[in-house]
């Protein structure tokens, strides 16, 4: 099954898509490095005194009403340039934030093995390229929960792979990476209490509440998506059969019953793998999501010096963190991912943005890359497919 690609976008609708992910990068560093912080210094050294301005007996320090100028006051204040400004660029700080970006790397390589595996070798590691940095811009648009998936399965189609078997491919990448948290995560909490994971300063109890309901619903998604792949893989063709008898559909007759026979033959295809075959799916999916919690470490260790169990324990809580993002209903987790990783990580630092500022440098190379070479690449790439 192919779609003329030229029926489904025009141009301008192009070029939208590639000023949207352009301004949705510009606005959130914009709003990232603007942000004001209110720290304490020796009394008459500052510019700024405290008010109890909200009348919570609380000094909220990212708060400006909160603080009013004078001249002999004992708070000043600073942003995320500040912290830049002051910060020794030496060569540890260098080398730990290159390994970051290496993270990032091997994340996507992981993903280019994966998905190249999944096709059967039809996929070349050019191909599989530009599948993974198109699917990942898709994603960083897209809200955390919603992903890009539909949008994977296009691109997956557009490289003359049929959509039944694209769809497949996509499914089992939900799984694996769904498989990785439902495995690993009852593993964490049997290491670390969850007073160790969630933040000190939040409410646990409401925190603990949102993040299992996520587990959960996750963990129903991967049995749901094992079930409809492999135990029961003619339920798409079932479906097929039910929406060609709504009338306003039937004119998709053939195309919907040709989706669900590709997506039952694929999957009589794969049940076929051996176990090491599965095996290299997994650890694929193992590498690509440890790389990606990789980079936070290293990002840390360049302004912390972080012992192995602190490293350890900094590796488990990304693990709540990514969980939280998953759920986003934001594009890409803008926002939320701010606001969880400055909230998951305040044992390493009370100052809300320098946390803020190491939130930026995850967000510049976890994030922002994907929209720009997205944006870059997508136009060409329609082009040509």
């Amino acid at each position: 099954m192919s779609v003329n690609t030229a029926k489904l976008f025009k141009k301008w609708q192009i070029y939208l898509a590639v000023g949207f992910a352009l301004f949705i990068t510009t606005f959130l560093l914009i709003r990232n490095f603007s942000q004001i912080e209110f720290i304490k210094v020796n009394s008459g050294e500052g510019t700024y005194s405290w008010v109890d301005g909200n009348k919570n007996g609380k000094i909220d320090n990212t708060l400006i009403t909160e603080f009013i100028p004078n001249k002999k006051g004992n708070y000043s204040k600073q942003t995320a340039t500040d912290i830049l400004q002051k910060t020794d660029w030496n060569l540890h700080v260098l080398f730990w934030l290159v390994l970051a970006i290496a993270g990032m790397f091997g994340r996507d390589l992981a993903y280019m093995w994966r998905i190249r595996m999944l096709s059967g070798g039809k996929l070349t590691f050019k191909r599989s390229f530009f599948v993974i940095m198109l699917w990942e811009f898709a994603s960083a648009l897209a809200p955390g929960v919603v992903s890009g998936a539909a949008v994977a399965m296009f691109i997956l189609n557009r490289e003359k792979i049929e959509l039944g078997k694209a769809t497949a491919m996509v499914i089992l990448t939900a799984f694996f990476d769904n498989l990785f948290y439902v495995i690993f995560i009852p593993l964490l909490f049997l290491l670390l209490p969850s007073t160790e994971l969630f933040p000190k300063n939040g409410n646990i109890s409401h925190l603990s509440f949102v993040f299992w309901t996520g587990f959960l619903l996750f963990a129903l998604l991967c049995f749901l998506l094992f079930t409809s792949l492999f135990l029961y893989p003619v339920l798409f063709l079932k479906i097929a059969e039910l929406i060609n008898k709504i009338n306003f559909l039937k004119r998709f007759h053939m195309r919907s019953l040709k989706f669900g026979s590709d997506i039952q033959e694929t999957a009589q295809e794969f049940k076929k793998e051996k176990t090491a075959f599965w095996g290299k799916i997994f650890l694929s999916t193992i590498i690509s999501w440890s790389s990606r919690f990789f980079v936070i470490n290293c990002i840390l260790h360049a302004f912390f010096s972080l012992g192995l169990l602190q490293h350890l324990q900094l590796f488990m809580k990304q693990f709540i963190l990514w969980m939280f993002l998953r759920i986003s209903p934001t594009p890409g987790g803008s926002g939320v991912a701010e606001w969880a990783f400055a909230e998951l990580l305040s044992d390493y630092s009370s100052s809300l943005i320098l946390l803020g500022t190491l939130a930026v440098f995850w967000r510049l190379i976890s994030y922002y890359p994907y929209l720009i070479i997205g944006a870059l690449i997508l136009p060409k790439w329609l082009v040509k497919k």
